[in-house]
């Protein structure tokens, strides 16, 4: 039923709610609020009621704030003001998709109303529902179509629907209104000009883009890109003589610019002068001492002549400048200073570490420490090094090193803290970040706010390796809700880029948006926490005092007192670093309290603390998992890696439809891959094994399983892999699992196959046989203790520095402490050898 309404008085008092809502006055609001709702003739008001409501959640009382808000609603159901605060109630909560239903029915009782159709349009923008968008945006331009953003919002609504034609047509008959003088240069019509012309671009109009940026070139404020545009034209159009020329200038104006010299490389014809080209390059970089000349040159590693060319005339140098301190023995002239020698030395270690010769690189950058021990790249070069030959520790050690000689330096700082986290070494990393964050705050929380994501992958990376599963899902969580706030935050962008006609920004931001979740922070994230909660879901955590209990039952006396003095002494360090830490975040409250409370009076409220203990024992693991694969099936859908760890959690749930379709993904991708060679011999077991399918379902599964199993049997189809990728350790161990898998009689024979490390093995490096060595200690192959110290000791002989491998000292599972605190995050040791 609607409201009565207001006589001047009280609709004046009600004007002055709405300017104290704008202005934040949020506590004098509530007097007005009270002032109309204390006379019993208004005390039912709605509309009223409802700003009363809106005030509340903006000074954080929720609760009190849909009560009002509803309670306004029902007493004026036809009330536009009505609904609209309760959808801007419901955006406060992030509700987004209820607060457009809420606008929508305001806009049924006021069609025309301006700020109802401006925030529907903010929503529909964010929620990417474009199709709405442009509907708005073209009522806003009718109702207003002297205004700029009427025109721009609109033609950006073709633009992101791909409707070029329509996009250009717009911003031409807006650009015709604008009365800027030919020879005056202004920088929000420049704006227009390059968005315009950015436009033609994605369409395929290359003459047209060329021309048109040529035509208005006088009136564009970014030079730069205007010359950028240029070559990039010229070079879709085939004119590489013109492109070349344009990529040169831009290379003499920024010569660190990598773009410019791709476009030259496109622009100019192959060269058959390398090596003639390569030493002279060589030597001018060597004699002026150029450290990353190496990473310059890492793009030709892919040709193994180019390597070969590269690696005689540095060897040749080497050997020349230790005798005669010239390039060549050949040669008269000025001797090179002894620094040439350090950089050669140097750029050797590089490219032999590059090759996966590590004794070898080893030996010329201790030859290079030796003759400069205060070269910080020296020591960080050799802690490089060690991470490649998967000894993480000694990495770490020598990286503290490098961090020593220049504690002011950030990037050192930060290398060396992630050296410590690959090494597990989680709280030396930590302080050593501690030299860089603010004072008062534990360097953990101040990185968190910094959203420094790097350290927080790493660091859920070593506690997964710890096995510490509650801190390490706390991470995954704190990266998520980073991605979170960022896809947030674009709301503060939507009115500002079209009043500032920033659009080409504003519309790369836009996509940005769209694949933020593809970034391979929130990747290693989302892995880390479906791992995990799989490992969870398989391992649930028990109380530790009964397992404790249990473990004492088989000790003896000796050995049940060794048991609980070593308890007590971790209670008692427990107990200390408990009270530190509740010290700490007291600290902390106290100094953000003030903070807290401004944000919390924007905000809907403060977020539910990430306890790991509550995290670690949730009630549903796999649900929890499925929340982090659903952007990585929507984005990363290319990546093989998702569509294995989207069959491992339906597997788990017994979803076979959903298995199917995860392996048939994968399968798309690389049909050869060895992990998806076991989920697919664990999916048709588990088929084959169930019996009980619907009858619909069981017929979709054998004719697409026909597809890919081609009638052989498991067996067979095992035996067949193994013959086709006979030179691939990780391809064998696949197999191996599988047939011990299969049939847990062939033991022997599985782990023969697994362990075999003849020379015809193309993929003999620290990681792939890490792996094996891991499936011999985790049970893939049953108990098989001495084949596992075999395999090590052979190991230990190709790789004589890496941890992993090397011998048992005190405690008989050092060999697993090894091999846990070193290489089991693969990817990260992949990426650099």
């Amino acid at each position: 039923m609607p409201s009565v309404p207001l006589p001047p008085k009280e609709s004046n008092l009600f004007k002055r709610i709405l300017k104290c809502y704008e202005q934040k006055q949020y506590k004098n609001g509530l007097k007005f609020c009270k002032m109309i709702l204390s006379n019993p003739k208004f005390a039912e008001h709605g509309e009223t009621l409802a700003m009363k409501g809106l005030t509340l959640n903006c000074l954080g009382k929720k609760e009190e704030a849909y009560e009002f808000v509803r309670k306004g609603l029902r007493n004026d159901v036809k009330s536009h003001v009505c609904w609209h605060v309760y959808g801007l109630l419901q955006r406060s909560d992030k509700k987004y998709d209820e607060a457009i239903k809420c606008y929508r029915n305001a806009l049924k009782l006021d069609k025309d109303n301006l700020q109802i159709l401006r925030d529907l349009s903010l929503l529909q923008i964010q929620m990417r529902d474009l199709e709405g968008y442009r509907e708005t945006r073209y009522q806003l331009l009718q109702l207003r179509p002297t205004q700029r953003a009427s025109w721009i919002g609109y033609a950006i609504a073709y633009h992101l629907l791909k409707d070029y034609d329509m996009a250009l047509k717009l911003l031409e008959e807006f650009r015709k209104t604008q009365q800027i003088p030919p020879n005056k240069i202004d920088y929000e019509y420049s704006e227009l000009i390059l968005y315009q012309n950015q436009v033609m671009r994605e369409a395929d109009l290359f003459q047209e883009s060329l021309e048109h940026i040529e035509t208005y070139e006088k009136q564009i404020c970014d030079k730069l890109i205007v010359e950028e545009i240029k070559g990039e034209m010229l070079l879709k159009l085939g004119r590489l003589n013109e492109a070349g020329e344009v990529y040169r200038e831009l290379i003499e104006r920024n010569a660190e610019n990598w773009y410019y010299y791709e476009g030259l490389e496109k622009a100019l014809q192959p060269s058959e002068k390398f090596r003639e080209l390569m030493d002279k390059f060589l030597r001018v970089n060597f004699s002026k001492g150029c450290p990353p000349l190496f990473t310059t040159l890492k793009s030709l590693y892919y040709n193994p002549e180019k390597v070969s060319t590269i690696q005689e005339l540095v060897t040749g140098y080497e050997a020349s400048l230790k005798t005669c301190d010239l390039f060549s023995t050949c040669e008269n002239g000025e001797k090179e200073p002894p620094t040439t020698l350090l950089w050669v030395r140097y750029f050797l270690a590089q490219h032999f570490d590059k090759l996966g010769q590590c004794s070898l690189a080893l030996d010329y950058i201790n030859a290079a420490i030796a003759s400069t021990p205060t070269l910080i790249e020296l020591f960080y070069l050799k802690a490089k090094i060690y991470k490649h030959v998967g000894n993480l520790k000694e990495a770490a050690k020598w990286m503290d090193e490098a961090q020593s000689l220049d504690t002011a330096d950030r990037f050192i700082n930060s290398k060396c803290a992630k050296y410590m986290l690959r090494a597990n070494m989680v709280k030396d990393a930590e302080e050593m970040c501690s030299k860089f964050t603010r004072e008062g705050t534990s360097a953990m929380e101040n990185l968190n706010e910094m959203q420094c994501m790097w350290f927080q992958t790493e660091c859920a990376a070593a506690y997964q390796r710890l096995g510490k599963y509650g801190d390490a899902l706390k991470k995954c969580h704190e990266v998520e809700r980073h991605f979170f706030e960022i896809t947030d935050d674009q709301f503060d962008f939507h009115t500002y880029c079209m009043r500032k006609m920033t659009l080409r920004a504003y519309v790369d931001l836009l996509r940005l948006e769209d694949v933020l979740r593809k970034h391979a922070f929130y990747f290693k994230a989302a892995r880390s926490a479906i791992e995990i909660y799989l490992k969870l879901h398989d391992n649930p955590l028990t109380n530790e005092s009964k397992e404790q209990e249990v473990n004492s039952e088989n000790l003896s006396a000796k050995e049940l007192k060794k048991m609980l003095s070593k308890q007590r002494r971790a209670q008692k360090k427990a107990k200390l670093e408990e009270e530190r830490k509740h010290a700490e975040r007291e600290r902390q409250q106290k100094n953000q309290k003030k903070k807290r409370d401004e944000e919390e009076e924007e905000t809907s409220g403060p977020r539910e603390e990430l306890v790991p203990e509550k995290l670690e024992r949730v009630e549903n693991p796999l649900e929890e998992a499925i929340k982090f694969l659903i952007p990585l099936k929507n984005l990363i859908g290319d990546d093989i890696e998702t569509h294995l760890l989207a069959f491992e959690i339906y597997f788990r749930k017994g979803k076979f439809l959903l298995m199917l379709q995860s392996v048939k993904r994968a399968f798309a991708i690389n049909s050869n891959n060895p992990w998806l060679h076991e989920c697919l011999i664990k999916f048709s077991k588990a088929v084959s094994d169930h019996s009980n399918l619907p009858e619909i379902v069981s017929k979709v599964l054998t004719q697409e399983m026909q597809k890919i199993f081609v009638n052989k049997n498991l067996e067979s189809f095992n035996e067949e892999f193994l013959k086709h990728n006979a030179t691939s350790i990780q391809h064998q161990l696949s197999g191996a699992k599988m047939m011990y898998f299969l049939d847990k009689s062939r033991q022997e024979k599985a782990i023969a196959v697994a362990t075999r490390l003849d020379k015809n093995m193309r993929d003999k490096n620290v990681k792939t046989l890490t792996k094996v060595f891991e499936a011999l200690l985790d049970g893939s192959f049953g108990s098989c203790h001495t084949q596992c110290e075999e395999y090590q000791a052979a190991c230990h002989k190709l790789f004589p520095f890496t941890s992993a491998f090397m011998p048992a000292t005190n405690e008989d599972d050092s060999s697993i402490a090894s091999v846990n605190h070193t290489a089991i995050n693969h990817d990260l040791l992949s990426n650099e050898i």
